[in-house]
């Protein structure tokens, strides 16, 4: 068989099919009015685009329609970007739709998205840097027109949820070359006078053109700058603009907005009752514990007289145990005493037999005494005696003599001396000095 007659299952045509589609038609514009719109649960949206002769099925997936800034509705006219696909199971061909816009409004489409995609990237959508929403301001400012239908919902809701909160105006047209400077110094005013808790910027719904205002950089940088939490209510539920992305909070509508301002009167008085319940709930328990612990303190409590019974009754257990204490005390001493007079006893001295020996030694000492004086006097007086016999007065007074050199030296030996020595002699009466003429026997 030869090649060009090869035969393709359906899968394979519809296949090669889907391949020339996406390489002829790719990133192609295309103007419709859209019907059959349907947001899927998914988040992807699927809906017909048509003229007044034919149509096609389109789809634009979550991640591009999360981009658009509103839910288009059907009827309304688009521009259409995107690429030609097949859905290769039933054969049917779509516009895989990447982005659109209003027919005749490209231009200013594009500018919000250019603008909404650089606040994004300098992180004023950011959610960590919105400001939570009190729930019961001191009073809620509206940033509106006078004539605005808006104002009359807002106030409506005010005065029939939460008629004790006071509701400020900060006028400013909504709609104009000078609205949008109008509604930033509407915002500042709010800012510098500090009056309220809350502020919210509504207008009713309108076209792009007729929401514009509210797509201004200036006036978008002064929400986000705004140290008062800022409720968004602008348009209807599927507008979206600049404002709504900055605020604090996006409202569907501006009657959404004054009802998340604040609490409801009905809410505020069951708050109100439930907090009163749980106070009266605590303060029960808080009596109830009181009560018991008053209770086991009244337990542990004694009267007078029966705390003085008890301390009498311990004073007389006292009393005994120190009574029994001394008794064994006494008996313990007393044993030691007597112990120690026994010991006593036994050392103490034999006082008859030792002044018996006195006696007798003093008897021995009396009659000692003058033998033992007449021994001494006997003795000193052969002393004496020989003392006089052995004086040298007495030899010298028989005519001897004691001769000394000139150093007072006895001389013994007349060898000793020279010739001319000056020697002392002295007698038994007197002395004398004489000096020596010859020592005989020298040569």
């Amino acid at each position: 068989m030869h090649s060009d007659d090869a035969i393709l299952t359906v899968t394979q045509l519809n296949h090669r099919v889907g391949q020339l589609l996406e390489g002829e038609f790719s990133r192609i514009w295309v103007g419709g009015e859209i019907s059959n719109f349907t947001r899927a649960a998914s988040g992807h949206w699927y809906f017909t685009i048509k003229d007044d002769r034919a149509a096609v099925r389109a789809v634009m997936f979550r991640g591009r329609a999360a981009g658009v800034g509103f839910v288009p509705k059907a009827g309304e006219q688009f521009e259409f970007r995107g690429n030609v696909t097949l859905y290769e199971p039933r054969g049917d061909y779509q516009l895989q739709v990447d982005m659109l816009r209003r027919a005749g409004q490209g231009d200013l489409h594009q500018a919000f998205l250019l603008l909404k995609a650089k606040l994004e990237q300098e992180g004023l959508f950011d959610a960590q840097r919105k400001r939570p929403i009190p729930a019961q301001p001191r009073a809620v400012g509206v940033v509106t027109s006078l004539a605005a239908a808006a104002l009359r919902d807002v106030l409506s809701v005010m005065a029939r949820r939460a008629a004790h909160v006071p509701v400020i105006v900060y006028p400013a047209p909504v709609q104009g070359a000078d609205a949008p400077a109008r509604l930033v110094q509407a915002v500042r005013a709010a800012v510098a006078r500090g009056e309220v808790d809350v502020l919210l910027v509504v207008r009713g719904g309108g076209s792009l053109e007729d929401l514009w205002s509210f797509n201004d950089e200036t006036l978008a940088r002064v929400l986000a700058d705004c140290p008062i939490p800022v409720i968004s209510g602008v348009g209807h539920e599927t507008d979206f603009t600049i404002a709504d992305f900055v605020a604090d909070l996006r409202a569907p509508t501006p009657t959404a907005a004054a009802e998340l301002s604040c609490l409801s009167r009905q809410d505020c008085m069951a708050r109100l009752r439930q907090a009163g319940a749980e106070l009266a709930l605590r303060q029960r328990r808080r009596i109830e514990m009181s009560a018991l612990r008053l209770d086991r303190t009244v337990a542990m409590l004694v009267s007078p007289a029966q705390r003085v019974r008890r301390q009498q009754e311990r004073l007389e257990a006292t009393g005994q145990r120190l009574a029994r204490a001394m008794a064994v005390l006494c008996r313990h001493q007393k044993a030691r005493l007597d112990h120690a007079g026994i010991r006593l006893a036994r050392g103490a001295p034999d006082t008859l037999r030792s002044r018996q020996s006195l006696e007798r030694c003093i008897a021995r000492l009396a009659g000692a005494a003058p033998r033992m004086l007449g021994e001494r006097r006997a003795a000193l007086a052969g002393s004496v005696q020989t003392l006089q016999a052995l004086d040298p007065g007495r030899v010298l007074a028989r005519g001897y003599a004691l001769v000394r050199d000139e150093r007072g030296r006895l001389v013994k030996n007349a060898l000793d001396l020279k010739a001319g020595e000056r020697l002392g002699v002295e007698f038994g009466q007197g002395t004398a000095d004489v000096s020596v003429l010859r020592v005989p026997g020298s040569s």
